[in-house]
């Protein structure tokens, strides 16, 4: 999750709109069940959120925070906290990363640019990604999302070329990722995002098995 927003603003509104869009996400994911070849795909993940794991006690607490002041590959493994250690291995034995995120001045949000960069890519290196952007306005959170693809680039999470971008959220979805209107054609962006994110994993998967990374 790419927002660590956690107020409501003065012209009122969501405290942060894009759990609207990650419950959303949430309910795909846990309901979808697709084959490709002999693989059945289904989806066990995890949330990594700036909300928790930079609060106290939060897995990037204490030694660092959002400012990145102590990345991960710079501390020695005795020095990290436990929490530390478990949210790294988490993002190592991924085989995929779906990243949820709205825009902040056109660009990428401090919160997702700190907890990805506080893992060096010899844990994403070798693993696809999708991007999934979203926005209160018409432009989706998309300028957002060419961003983060070179972001992704450079950590070796390579992005496939389906994006999703959710503009005007709250007439798309309710609080808990209902959508509002389940004919919307904006809904039909994350399952075809899904299928490449899925044939990338698998295939990537594969050779990792056969010859490891590099």
């Amino acid at each position: 999750m790419g927002s660590a927003r956690n107020i409501t603003p003065p012209w009122g509104g969501d405290s942060r709109l894009g759990d609207r869009v990650l419950n959303w996400v949430k309910k795909t994911l846990s309901s979808r069940k697709e084959t490709l070849g002999s693989e059945t795909i289904i989806h066990d993940f995890y949330i990594v959120d700036p909300l928790e794991v930079f609060a106290p006690g939060g897995a990037l607490s204490g030694f660092t925070g959002g400012e990145l002041g102590a990345p991960v590959f710079f501390m020695k493994p005795e020095d990290l906290p436990q929490a530390a250690k478990d949210l790294q291995v988490k993002i190592k034995a991924a085989d995929a990363y779906l990243i949820v995120s709205p825009e902040y001045n056109h660009s990428i949000p401090p919160a997702l640019s700190s907890i990805m960069g506080h893992f060096g890519g010899s844990n994403y290196k070798c693993k696809p990604s999708g991007i999934v952007t979203y926005s209160p306005s018409p432009f989706a959170g998309m300028r957002a999302a060419v961003a983060i693809q070179i972001m992704c680039h450079e950590l070796g999470c390579l992005p496939v070329s389906k994006l999703c971008g959710i503009p005007n959220v709250s007439d798309i979805f309710e609080m808990d990722g209902t959508p509002k209107d389940p004919e919307n054609r904006l809904l039909k962006q994350l399952p075809e995002l899904l299928t490449q994110l899925e044939w990338m994993a698998v295939a990537m998967a594969n050779q990792r098995e056969k010859t490891g990374s590099f």
